[in-house]
């Protein structure tokens, strides 16, 4: 059974990290966020190239506060996020 799910992924804690740091951590982020609410570990959690470009859309420094995405749990337990439009 596919399950299709889309969030709204809050990233605004991300701007408490040094500046050069504060893309790979939004990644980071969005990984155990869908991690905690799909219900798979990590290693099974894939991002979408678009997606990982929205982040990286405004260079290292100044990721978005929050990005919508849509997730899509296969049967085999992994889960591929992709951007879902909006911010």
């Amino acid at each position: 059974m596919v399950v299709e799910q889309i969030y709204t992924v809050p990233l605004r804690h991300v701007k408490r990290v040094p500046r050069w740091r504060r893309a790979k951590r939004a990644v980071s982020e969005l990984k155990s966020y869908l991690s905690r609410h799909m219900k798979a570990p990590l290693d099974k959690i894939s991002i979408d190239n678009t997606l990982n470009e929205m982040i990286w859309a405004r260079s290292n420094e100044k990721p978005p506060c929050r990005i919508r995405v849509k997730a899509v749990k296969s049967d085999d337990g992994r889960v591929e996020a992709e951007f879902a439009g909006g911010r």
